[in-house]
């Protein structure tokens, strides 16, 4: 009798326990609903602390000839106190580049006038958190008539904002463009 008592009691205890984790339900269907998506974290633009880099051109080229392609290599690190996602967060749907961060460049004139449609980007290839530092490269494009000329690598919150122009120093190296 004291067996089939203490199953008993046993049986009552896990009973009442599961029902306790269940919430109050006695249904046991699987959750079939599609997991919702990550609404913490969503791409957005840095704050303006965000945007503090210090870059240090490796090795930059001193000649080229006009229109010559070349791949430089960077060496970033990030000086903000936030951390720098890759794809402008930890997770981003969007098939955009919006909110990515990346390095880029433009040409000066010996004036120190932009040149206009001279630039490209390269995405960072990992997150990067507040003090953190990578290794990476990026491709130029030479100007099209021999001069002398500057390149300047600032890095880019795409469709948000140069770092340069929250402040942040760029990497720049003269270069003689040659026929």
């Amino acid at each position: 009798m004291r067996i089939k008592n203490l199953i008993l009691i046993v049986a009552l205890v896990l009973g009442a326990f599961s029902l306790a984790c269940s919430g109050g339900s006695t249904s046991r269907v699987a959750n079939t609903e599609p997991p919702k998506p990550k609404t913490e974290g969503r791409p957005s633009a840095l704050p303006n602390e965000g945007f503090k880099a210090q870059i240090t051109l490796v090795d930059p080229p001193a000649k080229l000839r006009a229109g010559q392609n070349e791949t430089i290599k960077l060496h970033v690190k990030n000086a903000s106190s936030v951390t720098w996602w890759m794809r402008g967060a930890e997770f981003n749907p969007a098939s955009d580049n919006k909110f990515y961060i990346a390095a880029g460049y433009h040409w000066l004139d010996k004036d120190g006038k932009r040149l206009n449609g001279l630039e490209g980007h390269n995405a960072i290839p990992k997150d990067l958190k507040t003090g953190d530092e990578t290794d990476m490269t990026l491709q130029i494009t030479a100007p099209k008539e021999p001069g002398e000329y500057t390149v300047e690598v600032d890095m880019v919150q795409e469709q948000v904002s140069w770092f340069k122009e929250k402040g942040s120093p760029t990497a720049t190296s003269n270069v003689t463009v040659v026929k």
